[in-house]
């Protein structure tokens, strides 16, 4: 009997975020780059079928799969404590660099060995890495709205260091979440993104910055989805813009499925979103987010009560549940396993 990813995948709401890949003990799946533009009829865009073939039936696949885990119905049940913050060292950052700015402080203190990651070449694709240092860090500032399978790098990671830190939006988040509790300890802290939706690379680059905003991608500086907008910064400094309702429907797929906007299952969340121009919002979760948070708080600048605050977060959260959470049940009713949104802490 096949792993109950093999009806995730061909359902289409597969988030490539690299889970199954990372854990599988004989090696049987590959989340490819061709995955980007999956055919739920053409199982070849994954290796050896996702391994229906040559699997051993071990089922560790599903159990770090953030699609059969479901979602959580509350996903600010968990949030112990919500700040602005900006690193103090945020040249470069997209926002307030706050996650940078961890990443950096906690390679300095010699508190994590790895940190897994995603850059971008000058023609904006994006590249998954193992960063192993604060000077490493600074290549992955900046927001990429594009998607590639960051939890995959754990596979590596786990072979060659002991205290791996995982950034990434909240199918990632969630996974690394799943993989911690289930596979691997040595995960010791994720940093979970706010996001609505992401894009493949081709689609953000082939269409949307060239067809849409006129804009050739050698140009772009800066990418952000703010005030209900799409923003193009150009080198020359020219800004473009388009309602977020132009470019939305060109987001992935499985985007359209998830129920997760501030990354529940991390330990930290962040996000541009509650927070004024040039600050981040922080949601502390966990035990860890609070220890590692404390160990960094030193290289950050805090704003106890951020505006606009929760009350656009909730918004956002309502926004993304009320778009996606009705296509999500509708393919929980096909699979052959239980799973959808619960109501229940993490």
């Amino acid at each position: 009997m096949p792993p109950k990813i093999a009806e995730v995948i061909d359902f289409d709401v597969c988030a490539a975020c690299g889970a199954c890949e990372a854990v599988c003990p004989i090696g049987a799946v590959t989340v490819k780059k061709a995955a980007e533009i999956r055919d739920p009829n053409d199982q070849g865009l994954y290796e050896k079928g996702a391994g229906y073939q040559v699997c051993e039936g071990c089922l560790t696949c599903s159990r770090v799969c953030p699609v059969v885990d479901g979602f959580i119905d509350n996903e600010l049940a968990n949030m112990r404590k919500f700040f602005g913050a900006k690193s103090k060292d945020n040249a470069g950052s997209q926002d307030g660099g706050v996650s940078s700015g961890i990443l950096k402080s906690l390679f300095k203190q010699g508190k994590i060995d790895c940190a897994v990651g995603i850059t971008r070449n000058e023609k904006w694709e994006p590249e998954v890495v193992l960063l192993t240092s604060a000077e490493d860090v600074e290549r992955t500032r900046g927001t990429k709205y594009t998607s590639d399978p960051v939890v995959a790098a754990l596979r590596e990671a786990f072979e060659k260091y002991n205290r791996i830190a995982v950034i990434g939006v909240p199918c990632q988040a969630h996974a690394a979440h799943l993989i911690r509790e289930n596979v691997n300890e040595k995960i010791v802290l994720i940093i979970g993104l706010l996001c609505m939706e992401s894009f493949h690379h081709d689609v953000m680059l082939e269409n949307i910055v060239p067809e849409i905003l006129k804009v050739k991608v050698e140009d772009v500086r800066k990418m952000e989805f703010t005030k209900g907008k799409f923003w193009v910064y150009t080198n020359d400094d020219e800004v473009h813009s388009v309602p977020i309702k132009d470019v939305a429907k060109y987001a992935r797929n499985p985007c359209h499925h998830c129920c997760d906007y501030t990354s529940v299952f991390a330990d930290i969340s962040v996000g541009s979103v509650g927070s004024p121009d040039g600050w981040n919002s922080v949601f502390i979760r966990t035990d860890v987010g609070e220890k590692y948070f404390d160990l960094v708080s030193k290289d950050m600048e805090i704003m106890e009560d951020p505006k606009p605050g929760l009350d656009l977060v909730k918004k956002l959260i309502d926004m993304k549940r009320k778009n996606n959470a009705g296509h999500y049940l509708e393919v929980c009713e096909k699979f052959s396993f239980e799973t959808g949104i619960r109501n229940e802490p993490v």
